[in-house]
């Protein structure tokens, strides 16, 4: 009816600076969905301990499946119950972009050529056991069975013994079902970007305070690119004395080791690179804050966005143009532990800052493909830089076994104390041991 359908409008369009327990959330993405069908599709990818549905709202031109060529962003809050202002933060992210669309130029051009996946709450017990606002650390933080969803995940360096949950599983599917690129965990208790990667060992040079990814330039641009948007996270002052961050980032592991990371996995085995934001040093700050927190995130989270289309893309196809699921795509001098792979539509995203790069494409069993690419700032345009492959000669689709859920690094750390091989050679080691296994 027409009254049911302007309260559902009005339910979109008047979104407060309040904590929204979990029927108000899941009442308010229902309304944002009703009220915008053809931009959002809103879907539970599972169900946490207590029972309770970890929704995700999906933005877009396309909301509904992947489109080529189109890259899939995602955002996820509230992964610790009781930090809580990303939780917050998203819904009004939600609410501006769906309310942008088609009046503002660049938001309605972001979600013409971006499928943005949008998780309020990654741990809906961990917030609602949070009964009252805390600047500290509570039992909130950990979900229904106790567990810290972000010690959870398994790990490439050694072996994570913690029991998988309900929600690491959940968004472990979501990131084996969707082509995610680039993300983002909102976190609470400090001011700062932080990227990957948070665990290590000698071959990624953590002996000397800092564990570095084959993609390190990338993901500085990235985490400065939140950082010097927010209003004052570039500072880098820390939240208190005896902790600063030069220009509001640090590498994870520089600032505290720590195992079973969701962002480490994103990027090993998902294919996506992520990184953590810390948006406050308190918590679980009073709710008459959140505006303020929603002014100074709101620019910061839609550049962020943009970075989805750094960098090249394309499609790999055999003689018939078919598409070539499983093929390696990686560019030269940065391969992956577990090699990138394209999609089951033959597509790839890489990640890459302007600059001259060649591009490396291998169909296992097949000569390997390179082509050169001269890589301009291609944000602006909303698109990567376009780049396909075709291989004549292959006309069936490689089988892969996928990478397997061990550490590993682990397995090269033996002989990285006696011959310190480099890290070129030991994924090189790693990707035939993959396509062989």
């Amino acid at each position: 009816d027409v009254v049911g359908i302007l309260c559902l409008v009005s339910v979109a369009a008047t979104l407060d600076f309040k904590y929204h327990d979990a029927k108000e959330l899941e009442e308010y993405l229902k309304g944002v969905h009703a009220a915008y069908p053809s931009l959002t599709h809103l879907h539970s990818i599972g169900r946490s301990v207590g029972g309770k549905d970890l929704w995700v709202l999906v933005l877009g031109r396309f909301p509904t499946q992947h489109k080529i060529g189109i890259p899939e962003f995602k955002y996820v809050a509230n992964m610790h119950g009781d930090e809580t202002v990303g939780r917050e933060v998203l819904l009004h992210l939600i609410d501006f972009l769906v309310t942008s669309y088609r009046r503002d130029p660049v938001i309605t051009k972001l979600l013409n050529n971006t499928r943005i996946h949008i998780m309020p709450t990654m741990n809906p017990d961990g917030f609602e056991a949070t009964k009252k606002p805390d600047c500290y650390y509570t039992r909130g933080r950990y979900n229904k069975n106790g567990e810290d969803l972000n010690r959870n995940f398994p790990d490439a360096f050694e072996n994570n013994n913690a029991s998988i949950q309900p929600e690491t599983q959940a968004v472990m599917n979501w990131i084996k079902n969707e082509t995610f690129v680039l993300s983002a965990n909102l976190h609470g208790g400090a001011l700062v970007a932080s990227y990957t990667f948070d665990n290590g060992n000698s071959v990624t040079g953590s002996s000397k305070g800092y564990s570095r990814s084959p993609d390190d330039d990338v993901f500085i641009h990235l985490a400065k690119t939140y950082s010097s948007n927010h209003a004052s996270m570039y500072k880098g002052t820390g939240c208190d004395n005896r902790q600063t961050f030069p220009e509001g980032i640090t590498n994870g592991y520089s600032w505290y080791q720590l195992e079973g990371g969701m962002q480490d996995y994103n990027y090993v085995w998902g294919q996506c690179f992520e990184i953590t934001l810390e948006l406050s040093c308190c918590k679980y700050p009073p709710a008459d804050q959140l505006e303020k927190f929603w002014r100074d995130n709101k620019v910061s989270l839609i550049e962020y966005i943009k970075q989805v289309h750094l960098g090249v893309k394309g499609q790999v196809t055999d003689k018939n143009g078919n598409p070539i699921p499983n093929t390696i795509v990686e560019a030269e001098g940065r391969p992956h532990i577990c090699p990138y792979r394209t999609n089951e539509h033959g597509e790839y995203f890489l990640l890459l800052l302007p600059g001259t790069y060649v591009i490396n494409a291998t169909v296992p069993g097949f000569k390997s493909m390179l082509k050169t690419v001269e890589i301009p700032d291609t944000t602006g345009n909303f698109s990567a830089l376009k780049q396909d492959f075709s291989f004549p000669e292959v006309s069936t689709r490689p089988r892969v076994a996928s990478c397997p859920k061990t550490p590993l690094y682990q397995e090269f750390t033996w002989a990285s104390a006696a011959v310190k091989p480099t890290l070129h050679v030991l994924v090189l080691m790693t990707a035939m041991l993959v396509i062989f296994k």
